[in-house]
């Protein structure tokens, strides 16, 4: 298949392509390089420098004709999307909404092909709020606390509006991704801080009490739920984590022993739209894709660490 990833240089899209690409699919990346790396890009995939909200998009779509699209293009700043909400919809709701939009009108003018077309669309749990109960599970109700998960719900409500329009979707709702090649922004990215922090000899920053529980996903594992959800049904929508959860304060303390590094963190106050307890329930996609986390935290941080140690 011809599979277009958005954001396809970034740490998300970039392992994506390699395992899209290792399992024989054609693939194309779109990445405007803000915050995706060039290294990172696969010299089998086909690579177009453009942004999400510009109108090159429409041309690539048009000269391209993807029979699925991967959106993993986004502002993952948690921390910007409070201090510039503006520019975060730009980018997140409006960038999603060029990309859809140009993936209907393909769809449209090629109906007479049999192929399946679908787009999966990388979700957060941050789009639940503060839970309720856990593990939070896919009825949860919905109650982000910062701008960058709400922009990811009005997408989730888009592509529900979109399906009357015959758009075939899959939404999955990632926790916590760590891994190689992550950056220190996102949700996700208090490991790859941490590890930096720690082999710099610097103090680790814990933003209030290190109490805060995360449910932290293997990027490996995030991959393959990606993949499995090609085959999904059409309109579903699937949490992705590991039903398990550990404080920050825990998190920091494994990471240390591992680096063997002695370092007291600093606490700064809690900011706002912090989630206080995350844990997920995976068994829908256990369920219906045949998928299920193999990476412990201890094998993952591993594999996460020897590879930030092989980029001193």
């Amino acid at each position: 298949m011809k599979i277009l990833i958005t954001g396809g240089a970034g740490f998300i899209g970039s392992h994506l392509q390699d395992r899209l690409i290792k399992e024989g699919h054609r693939v194309v990346i779109v990445d405007n390089l803000s915050t995706g790396k060039k290294e990172n890009l696969n010299p089998r995939a086909k690579f177009y420098k453009a942004d999400i909200c510009g109108s090159k998009i429409s041309q690539i779509f048009k000269k391209e004709k993807p029979e699925i699209v991967f959106h993993f293009a986004a502002q993952i700043d948690v921390r910007k999307s409070m201090e510039n909400p503006a520019e975060d919809a730009k980018v997140n709701i409006l960038g999603t909404l060029n990309v859809i939009q140009n993936f209907i009108s393909i769809n449209q003018q090629n109906q007479h092909e049999s192929a399946s077309k679908k787009f999966i669309f990388a979700s957060s749990v941050g789009v639940y709020g503060e839970p309720k109960e856990l593990p939070v599970t896919e009825n949860h109700s919905l109650n982000p606390l910062a701008p960058y998960p709400i922009t990811k719900l009005a997408i989730e409500k888009y592509l529900n509006y979109y399906q009357e329009q015959g758009l075939d979707f899959v939404i999955l709702r990632y926790a916590n991704i760590y891994g190689s090649r992550q950056s220190s922004l996102g949700e996700g990215g208090v490991v790859a801080i941490f590890i930096r922090q720690l082999l710099n000899q610097k103090k680790p920053v814990i933003f209030g009490d290190g109490n805060q529980t995360r449910d932290f996903l293997y990027i490996q594992d995030a991959i393959s739920a990606a993949t499995k959800s090609i085959k999904a049904s059409p309109g579903t929508t699937y949490n992705i984590g590991t039903n398990k959860e550990i404080t920050i304060n825990n998190l920091l303390k494994l990471l240390s022993q591992k680096l063997n590094k002695k370092v007291k963190p600093i606490f700064r106050p809690l900011r706002q739209g912090e989630i206080v307890k995350s844990r997920v329930d995976f068994s829908k996609a256990k369920r219906e894709l045949k998928w299920s986390p193999k990476y412990d935290l201890e094998n993952g941080l591993k594999k996460t660490i020897d590879w930030f140690l092989r980029q001193k």
